[in-house]
């Protein structure tokens, strides 16, 4: 009976101690920040998050205060979607961090207050070969093109911008997957480097895009080096990235596409089916 008194002593430090390291894993904004300083990796922050109940502040001003503060880009987006409780898209907003449905977007000016806009794209099942009489009557020595068909004399999203800004917005992996970035059998395009950006050739009710090239020494699938513009991007969040040409645009219709596998052109063994373009004006 006499050590009855000095347990119910420890019984309630520890209570009071539980209690404490269970309000510990409330994580909020400065916790993060903390936990960023100690040394601990943006993995190990963004899986405590995910596993920790949250009470973060995830307005826009303090999302640019952290991100001043050096906190990552991915962690702040963990940490938005842990405010939240569930996604929620914004496909509009001006702000990568932002959750927006996988695609690819535009940013858009015009109206004086950025905002993004999205680019649906195109699929392209019918191609058409460019050339073959002259393919024909050199036996091969001149190169037959062969052509993605783009239906419609022009885009529907339209910039005044020559040197335009766009954002591409992956699935992340698990969960239910878009089939916008499949290229078929399974396959997805996963990083910007598979795109290529082309100058589309404009004819009266359509435009197209050279995806393959047919002579004498062999066939070539994919865009050629000669009709690509180069871009550079950066990876700006969690399967997110930033896209800018790297040179001004002239007036005229564009695209960035990758290749659909699985069909077959004059001479081509498991060609291209066609492309997926995401297709833009330059006014």
């Amino acid at each position: 009976m006499k050590f009855s008194v000095p347990m119910r002593c420890v019984a309630a430090c520890l209570a009071l101690s539980l209690a404490s390291v269970a309000h510990a894993e409330t994580l909020r904004n400065e916790d993060v920040v903390a936990l960023l300083e100690a040394g601990l990796g943006e993995e190990a922050v963004i899986a405590k998050i995910e596993t920790s109940e949250g009470d973060f502040d995830t307005d826009t001003a303090t999302l640019l205060a952290l991100r001043a503060k050096g906190v990552p880009s991915p962690v702040l987006a963990a940490m938005v979607k842990s405010a939240n409780g569930t996604v929620r898209y914004d496909d509009t907003s001006p702000d990568p961090t932002v959750a927006h449905t996988p695609g690819f977007y535009i940013m858009d000016n015009s109206s004086g207050q950025a905002r993004m806009k999205k680019i649906d794209p195109l699929a392209s099942t019918q191609t058409k070969t460019g050339g073959i009489l002259g393919y024909a009557f050199t036996g091969g020595i001149a190169s037959a093109s062969i052509k993605a068909v783009l239906p419609g004399a022009t885009a529907a999203a339209q910039t005044g911008d020559r040197r335009p800004t766009f954002y591409v917005f992956f699935d992340p992996p698990g969960g239910n997957q878009s089939a916008i970035f499949s290229t078929g059998f399974g396959n997805a395009v996963i990083t910007p480097n598979e795109f290529s950006l082309v100058d589309l050739m404009e004819k009266k009710d359509r435009r197209e895009a050279r995806v393959g090239s047919l002579n004498i020494a062999g066939s070539k699938t994919g865009v050629m080096d000669k009709d690509q513009i180069p871009f550079t991007y950066e990876q700006v969040a969690s399967y997110v990235y930033k896209i800018t040409p790297d040179r001004q645009l002239e007036p005229g219709e564009y695209g960035f596409l990758f290749a659909l596998v699985g069909g077959a052109g004059p001479g081509l063994s498991g060609g291209v089916a066609g492309a997926r373009v995401f297709d833009f004006t330059v006014r």
